[in-house]
């Protein structure tokens, strides 16, 4: 393969590169551009290095166009988040401050949160989803059982005090 060092520095920076990378693939980039440096012939690299045709063209062809940081492994961008970042604050705010009328609950369940999440901010979990997100935003699900709004403590009191099972 006949392929130019893009610097004169770049030689020796695979070399050390080779020998400090535990990564076995991208040691294997190194060395297949190492190796085209030196004028070594592709199917001589494929031998070498026990890879594909077009593992070794790949990066060869990767370190011409781009480069010693075009041969280097990049962590994948992963899935586009359901709720973005920018409104898990706005969502943190909507559970402070409590169920609404509009709600018809007294307390949130993974349930209400979903409804929330789906109709107020257009972003659709399943109830294992929202359980993370909560976990990740640093709410935790599980809570003492709550008192409902209209509850009367004085008739419940009285009740406790008639009822022969809780003397």
């Amino acid at each position: 393969m006949e392929v130019e060092p893009r610097s004169a520095q770049d030689p020796n920076r695979l070399k050390t590169l080779i020998h400090k990378e535990q990564n076995a693939k991208q040691r294997d980039r190194y060395r297949a551009v190492s190796l085209a440096l030196d004028g070594r012939r592709t199917d001589e690299i494929v031998k070498m290095l026990e890879r594909s045709r077009a593992f070794v063209q790949d990066w060869v062809y990767a370190y011409r166009d781009g480069g010693l940081e075009a041969i280097r492994i990049t962590k994948p961008p992963g899935k586009k988040p359901t709720l973005p970042r920018d409104r898990g604050d706005e969502l943190q705010r909507r559970m402070d401050a409590g169920p609404t009328d509009n709600d018809e609950v007294c307390e949130f369940r993974g349930r209400d949160i979903q409804r929330i999440l789906e109709y107020e901010f257009g972003a659709k979990h399943s109830l294992n989803g929202v359980y993370e997100l909560l976990h990740r935003m640093g709410c935790s699900w599980l809570a003492p059982r709550p008192r409902h709004c209209h509850a009367e403590t004085k008739a419940q009191e009285a009740f406790k005090k008639r009822a022969p099972l809780c003397r």
